[in-house]
């Protein structure tokens, strides 16, 4: 793990359409200062507003943020990118409220980020170290989060498909292993959903270029899967650019069973609900959900080599 906080070099730009709304879209994210955060905004607009979990309003297809008047959808492949290679502090800047699907995984946004390169910033890291296990469960679903020295992730998901069926993955995430392992695992979804999405007006932009789409012969695109695993491994993705809503990295070991972007939220509640009298590194974290407290977790310490704050919810 790293010290010191990171930001990027200089500016990158991205186009592509939103999967949702089918619209066009410009992307441009920018170094910002340390303590800063990944901070949004529209072009045009100067207010910007945190990538908190504190700003989610939206689960059921994508992970939707909010602050006033700016929304963002479909935030969780830039997120993931964005932390899967240990960048802190970004703004991220876009002419339209949905992010591009690109190819439908992290993998266009890693390509380009990882050539920009980082630059260290004088600001140590505060981090999130678990030190007893946390557990939310919804159902039959259900996330744990376990001590571990470091960033692990194990997911397992369950269809009743005889491509997919029970598939599990683990990873101890690096810059390395995201970009090796996870980063290009595209979304997917079945025939017969997709069409029901889209004539409810929904996934508007999907296509076979920025999906892997499932019917019950197996999977439509031409060029198959790119891991044997890839619905899993996308699974893991989904769930690191959740997880960044946090504000600060994790050390833990976390295990996803059957979750999705509702449950990743309610996780990370579930820890804001925890919290103590005690003020801390996450004592604004919570202050607009509703069923969260704004305390400190008892079983949440930062590592005695790690000084800096994390990021407070402007």
């Amino acid at each position: 793990m790293e010290i010191y906080q990171h930001t990027l070099k200089k500016s990158v730009n991205f186009c592509g359409v939103g999967l949702h709304t089918g619209a066009p879209v410009q992307l441009t994210i920018s170094p910002a200062r340390a303590n800063s955060g990944i901070r949004f905004k529209l072009k045009g607009n100067d207010t910007s507003m945190p990538a908190y979990m504190n700003r989610v309003v939206d689960t059921q297809l994508a992970t939707t943020i909010a602050d006033k008047d700016l929304v963002f959808s479909t935030t969780e492949h830039l997120l993931g990118a964005l932390s899967g290679l240990g960048i802190d502090n970004a703004l991220v800047e876009l002419d339209a409220p949905e992010l591009p699907i690109m190819d439908g995984s992290a993998g266009p946004f890693v390509h380009i980020l990882k050539n920009i390169s980082r630059k260290e910033q004088k600001s140590s890291r505060r981090i999130l170290k678990i030190t007893e296990e946390i557990i939310y469960r919804d159902g039959d679903k259900e996330i744990r989060v376990l001590p571990h020295d470091g960033l692990k992730l194990t997911c397992t998901i369950d269809f009743a498909h005889d491509l997919i069926q029970s598939q599990t993955y683990t990873v101890d995430l690096s810059p390395e292993t995201f970009i090796k392992e996870i980063a290009s695992a595209r979304t997917f979804g079945f025939m017969e959903q997709v069409e029901k999405l889209q004539e409810n007006g929904y996934a508007l932009g999907g296509s076979l270029d920025n999906a892997v789409v499932i019917d019950r012969d197996g999977v439509v695109n031409e060029e198959g899967l790119r891991f044997a695993d890839e619905f899993v491994r996308h699974k893991i993705l989904d769930l690191i650019g959740d997880l960044a809503l946090l504000g600060c990295p994790l050390f833990g070991h976390v295990i996803a069973t059957k979750a999705g972007h509702g449950q990743h939220l309610g996780l990370m509640q579930e820890i804001a609900a925890q919290k103590n009298g005690e003020s801390g590194m996450l004592e604004k974290l919570a202050n607009n959900t509703k069923s969260a407290s704004s305390k400190l977790l008892p079983f949440l310490a930062a590592p005695t080599d790690f000084s800096g704050r994390c990021p407070a919810v402007a």
